[in-house]
């Protein structure tokens, strides 16, 4: 990188061209744009082109650097305003671990991009508000950024050889029946029953699902979609492979439902993840709520870390975040998480007194026996967690600032 700076600097500085021209009218320390009651000024932002320009030369380069300056302006004002500083030694110590990313020590670098134009105050500036933003997010976002040994363990899983595993799959179709209630659990089992006996083949079952079922599957006949076996609850799975395609299981009870599951057909997966030993999944509960507000809900987290953001402000007892062993994870739950992969939520636990939002933050493999260097995954994951984290502050900062031109 900076040892082709020799030869690409004088392009470099030719390149910047008419955009410097019209970012310098007014002289080289007039305002050119304001943030909160921050400059940034025609100087700044010809240096920080020059930089960039070295370090890569993105595309609309000009508009990379004014958005890097804001940025650092917001990121700077508040560490500020939460009272966190840097000493001398800790900046001058990551302008060297930002040098030695190509061999040099950070006099050295100093030095060459000095014969490109860039002051080392830019330099410096540039470090200065990455390590204080990063303090500023470990204060707080720290304590939420822990990692679980199951993250850790999915992680791993990616380059697992069990990965490769085939696993079969299955293609169900479920008539759920209320029960949350001792006299409507009664009524459900009585009618499950009446209801499997009166199926002949799939056309039953779907005529039924539409008319008995509570499931969000109803208009669809009851018709699931293709389930990995071993997403389902180890009960349920068995009961599944003792049935043949058409065939109806025996009522299965439910913590507030009773169900009835038809096998429509049954094959050999292509490569899936090893079997779950546990599950991550996360509840986000509406008291009253319409489907129509939990979908807005979701509609603001794409991961579980995301709802953190999104129950901001509500009692804690809203949002809940579990790692089970699979065999602990009550039926309902797990037959809803069966269906999902990660980051997927379902609205089938909701009732007419409370919405819920149930996302699938992820599944735990076996991965059998093997020396892992776990501390190195947790230390990448907690990176990636805070990484989110403060791109996701950084445009609150953003949206509440007062940005303009002069």
């Amino acid at each position: 990188m900076i040892r082709r700076m020799g030869l690409a600097a004088a392009a470099a500085l030719a390149l910047i061209g008419a955009g410097m021209a019209a970012a310098q009218q007014g002289g080289p320390f007039a305002p050119r744009m304001i943030v909160n009651d921050k400059t940034i000024t025609n100087y700044e932002v010809e240096q920080r082109i020059r930089f960039l320009r070295l370090l890569g030369n993105p595309p609309e380069i000009e508009k990379i650097a004014l958005e890097g300056l804001v940025d650092d302006r917001l990121r700077v004002a508040e560490a500020s305003r939460l009272g966190i500083t840097l000493e001398a030694e800790q900046i001058k110590a990551g302008m060297e671990e930002f040098a030695a990313r190509a061999n040099l020590t950070a006099d050295q670098f100093v030095t060459a991009i000095s014969q490109a134009g860039v002051a080392a105050e830019t330099f410096r500036d540039f470090v200065e508000a990455g390590l204080v933003w990063r303090e500023v997010v470990r204060a707080r976002f720290g304590p939420r950024a822990q990692i679980t040994e199951a993250e850790i363990d999915r992680a791993l899983a990616v380059t697992s050889p069990q990965v490769a595993a085939a696993a079969a799959q299955v293609l169900l179709a479920e008539i759920v029946l209320r029960a949350d209630s001792p006299q409507l659990r009664t009524e459900a089992l009585r009618q499950a029953q009446q209801i499997r006996a009166s199926i002949r083949d799939e056309g039953d079952f779907a005529a039924a699902a539409r008319q008995y079922s509570v499931s969000k599957t109803r208009a669809e006949g009851g018709r699931m979609g293709w389930v990995p076996l071993s997403n389902l609850p180890q009960a349920l799975a068995s009961r599944v492979l003792s049935l043949g395609p058409g065939q109806v299981s025996d009522p299965v009870e439910l913590p507030n439902a009773v169900a009835l599951f038809q096998l429509r057909a049954i094959r050999e997966g292509g490569p899936v993840s090893p079997r779950a030993v546990s599950v991550e999944y996360a509840r986000l509960r509406i008291p009253g709520g319409s489907l129509a507000e939990a979908m807005r809900l979701r509609a603001r987290a794409d991961t579980c870390d995301d709802l953190y953001g999104v129950a901001k402000g509500l009692p804690e007892d809203r949002l809940t975040r579990e790692v089970l062993p699979v065999s602990q994870v009550p039926k309902d739950v797990a037959l809803e998480l069966a269906r999902l992969d990660e980051g997927e939520v379902s609205y089938g636990l909701s009732t007419p007194d409370m919405a819920v939002v149930l996302m699938l933050c992820g599944r735990t493999p076996d991965l059998g026996e093997g020396t892992v260097d776990r501390e190195t995954v947790r230390r990448q994951l907690v990176n990636q967690r805070l990484g989110g984290y403060a791109e996701s502050y950084l445009a609150e900062l953003r949206a509440d600032a007062i940005i303009r031109e002069p």
